[in-house]
């Protein structure tokens, strides 16, 4: 590897609202990405329909982000990730990190900018989506591959996708140690007891009939966590987040905490198996909303377990992940 060479590493991810008034044109930028909306003749009417929802559905969701401190945690969560991964990086490469996210700021064009000045050699995307989706780091890369248009420069860099790390070791070493960190918070007397419920974001049934590789990467995820953690306790997948009419995979989180509270569990550990640093759906959704309900429905203790966020165990893997995709791309100098 030439020492000189300077490497850009490219987070994916998808932003988030960074105040009360961003919540409306966040929601917009969402519901106007063709990997989102995407029916027949959709884009005939994408944009009016994007607008339509971001102006139903914003007051609720401003009022969500009131009760997690007004804003999004996700941008100061990744540029904590970014800044450690570049620390781990510069140990054995010369490395910038950078943000690239997709529906707020910076955006992918902002970022482009600042590569465009810094004298890349190299560029390897790192999705903060471990499990592969169109929605998501397909979106990502459909946005840089668009974008990249104006920037001539950065369109001669040779560069790499790492695709998903669902199964990837040392991502699944960070998850088990989180999930061994949450149960010290249980009665010792109770562990056993302990019911591990993996929450992951849904999506539509249709992605999965067309192929989408999502719903299966999670079930492996859960399966590797399982077995690396060797876990004895009763575990279940279910999903959350559902949006529009559609189909959703099943079954819905809160559907999954109510069927256990009636089967009589009283502990109940959930993990956000899909999202590595914390935000609405894991902060509000799962740490509120769910928790409200099991409460309601008898569940005497309820815990979350907290995202992976700038553990040092998950910028090793990072790291790992990194370092292995430039050996790779290295290869086919």
């Amino acid at each position: 590897m030439n020492e000189r060479e300077k490497i850009g590493v490219v987070l994916f991810n998808l932003g988030g609202p960074d105040s009360l008034d961003a919540v409306k044109p966040f929601l917009f930028n969402l519901f106007n990405d063709p990997d989102i909306i995407n029916f027949p003749l959709s884009f005939l009417f994408r944009t009016k329909l994007a607008k339509l929802i971001s102006e139903k559905r914003s007051p609720k969701i401003i009022e969500q982000y009131k009760q997690i401190g007004g804003k999004s945690p996700l941008l100061e969560l990744s540029q904590k990730q970014a800044l450690a991964l570049e620390a781990e990086l510069n140990k054995s490469v010369n490395c910038k990190v950078y943000l690239a996210m997709r529906y707020w700021h910076p955006f992918t064009e902002e970022t482009m900018e600042q590569i465009r000045n810094d004298g890349i050699d190299k560029i390897i995307f790192l999705p903060l989506y471990p499990q592969y989706s169109v929605s998501t780091t397909g979106s990502s890369k459909n946005e840089w591959d668009k974008v990249i248009e104006k920037f001539p420069k950065i369109k001669r860099i040779k560069s790499a996708l790492i695709n998903n790390y669902h199964d990837f070791p040392a991502y699944i070493d960070s998850i088990v140690e989180g999930i061994n960190k949450t149960l010290q918070i249980f009665p010792e007397s109770e562990l056993n007891n302990v019911v591990l419920l993996f929450s992951s974001h849904g999506t539509p049934v249709k992605l999965v009939k067309q192929g989408d590789p999502y719903k299966e990467q999670i079930e492996c995820s859960v399966k590797c966590v399982m077995e690396r953690g060797k876990f004895i306790q009763k575990h279940y997948l279910s999903f959350q987040s559902k949006v529009g009419p559609q189909k959703w995979i099943e079954p819905k989180t809160p559907d999954m905490i109510e069927k256990l509270a009636y089967e009589g569990e009283k502990y109940l550990l959930v993990i956000p198996i899909a999202f590595v640093s914390d935000h609405l759906e894991t902060l509000f959704e799962i740490g509120i909303e769910f928790r409200h309900l099991a409460k309601e429905k008898g569940i005497v203790q309820f815990e979350v377990m907290q995202g992976l966020n700038d553990s040092p165990l998950f910028i090793k893997a990072l790291k790992e992940l990194v370092l292995n995709k430039l050996e790779e791309l290295n290869g086919r100098d």
